[in-house]
């Protein structure tokens, strides 16, 4: 069956010719969903909650909202650039053409780096979140629970593998029982007054005065980025989806979605608990809020939604990283042999492969580690420093591309001129101050930083052999191209 799901295929978009991925498997609710998965709402709100209030207290709401305005900029400069330039490898091809091909080739390179990393840190709360199915109040060590999560990520490798249709498919019946259960505990405890030991709801939550200082603001600004990330993953789907406006406008629609989950769920947190509790309840904090409102039955469905949240996000990031990868070796600023597709399922089988081998050998690192939310917070923390770079660059391209339109009318200077360059100073800036501030500790950093570091030694590689890639011949887009902005920036 799932060779006939695969077929045909038609050239992709962004080919060049040469390896093609299975063209127009995608349709634009399927967008939607996957970039829902991607930011994944009930792994993001078990995995972060607690990092975010140890770095904003009670300013959890204020960090997500000040965070989700520029995030949106974002998503819009990734939606138009989509358009105009239709490429698995997404950010790293546009910013290419936009701006530079070494600006580019981070923007790719950051991609990669961040989804390996997230592999671990995305593996953990599956093994936990399963385990807790067994025994919830046993603390597990942290050898057994990312064993545990090595074994999903290996499965969700094998169903990425299978081709993007079956992928799809699976999103579809995992994100929505995973929304259906957030929305009716997040709902639920809204309203729900017994067992609060928290703090009475006040607005301040929302104010930006929450925060210590520019660092303070920096710090908890680096974790909800974290939150977010993910709903991308609709701009790597690119050449597999067909291009409706519905298509388009996925990961836009996606941030607007998991940024009410996001809030909901960490209000209700700050009204049930007190500051220590969140920091002892770590990535139980959505179980231990299900429990208190439903019982141990609801507390079970919240461990089954973090689960699949967990398993949709681990698929959506090697979808991200393997087309990244493939667009790569196509173009030969990595090794020609990442740009392999299977015949059959039309997938980039040696780019998922390959990022499964390395992701495992992190799992076995990771196991060493004292304990899970020692692996949980550098994580994190390294990961919103490396997501910064490629979605500031991202942001800054459109307005490059299309800067000669951007005062044409009002709608293009606020969604092509204001909010994507108000998504790429809050990046550039949370980037910047983290990296010289001292909120971060030097191993996070060094993941970090170390991490895109990597990366320059195939760059200066395949810039000597002087790849096409490297050249400038290529530009995104005409300046004068009103079409793209027609569909889009209405």
């Amino acid at each position: 069956m799932s060779e006939k799901l695969e077929q045909p295929v038609p050239q992709a978009p962004g080919s060049g010719g040469s390896a093609q991925l299975a063209h127009g498997a995608l349709h634009g609710a399927d967008s939607i969903v996957m970039a829902v998965a991607g930011s994944a709402p009930g792994y993001s709100i078990s995995a972060t909650t607690a990092v975010l209030v140890g770095a904003a207290a009670l300013g959890g709401p204020a960090a997500l909202l000040w965070c989700g305005i520029p995030m949106l900029g974002i998503a819009l400069a990734f939606s138009h650039l989509g358009r105009a330039d239709v490429n698995a490898g997404a950010a790293y091809s546009w910013v290419r053409k936009a701006l530079h091909p070494t600006l580019g080739f981070i923007s790719g390179w950051a991609v990669v780096a961040s989804a390996t990393i997230f592999m671990v840190a995305g593996a953990v709360p599956a093994g936990q979140a399963t385990l807790s199915l067994f025994n919830e109040n046993k603390q597990w060590s942290t050898g057994a629970v990312t064993a545990t999560g090595a074994i999903w990520f290996v499965v969700m490798a094998a169903i990425v593998a299978a081709g993007v249709t079956i992928t799809t498919k699976a999103q579809w019946i995992m994100s929505c029982i995973e929304v259906a259960i957030l929305l009716v505990v997040g709902v639920v405890a809204l309203f729900h007054e017994a067992g609060r030991h928290g703090t009475a709801f006040s607005w301040s939550w929302f104010s930006p005065t929450q925060f210590h200082g520019m660092s303070g603001f920096a710090g908890a600004a680096l974790i909800a980025a974290f939150y977010y990330w993910g709903w991308d993953v609709t701009a790597n789907l690119n050449e597999e989806s067909k291009h409706s406006k519905l298509t388009a406008r996925g990961g836009i629609i996606g941030v607007v979605i998991v940024f009410l989950l996001f809030e909901l769920f960490t209000i209700d947190i700050n009204l049930f608990f007190s500051q220590d509790a969140i920091a002892g309840g770590g990535t139980s904090l959505p179980t231990m809020l299900a429990t208190v409102i439903g019982g141990s039955f609801m507390g079970k469905l919240m461990i089954i939604a973090v689960m699949l949240s967990t398993i949709a996000t681990l698929e959506t990031t090697l979808i991200q990283v393997s087309r990244s990868l493939f667009a790569m070796g196509r173009d030969n600023t990595l090794p020609k042999i990442f740009g392999k597709v299977d015949v059959v399922r039309r997938t980039p089988v040696v780019a998922t492969a390959a990022v499964t081998l390395v992701s495992l050998a992190l799992f076995v690192a990771a196991a060493f580690q004292s304990s899970v939310s020692t692996v949980m917070t550098d994580a994190v923390n390294a990961i919103g420093m490396q997501i910064a770079v490629y979605y500031s660059l991202a942001a800054l391209s459109v307005t490059v591309v299309f800067r000669k339109q951007v005062f044409a009318s009002l709608s293009n200077a606020l969604f092509i001129g204001f909010l994507p360059l108000l998504g790429a100073a809050f990046m550039i800036f949370t980037f910047v101050e983290n990296l010289f501030g001292n909120g971060l500790s030097n191993g996070t950093k060094e993941i970090g930083i170390g991490g895109l570091a990597i990366g320059l030694i195939p760059m200066v590689y395949y810039m000597v052999k002087k790849v096409p890639y490297y050249s400038r011949s290529e530009r995104l887009a005409s300046e004068d191209d009103l079409g793209v902005l027609a569909e889009v920036a209405a």
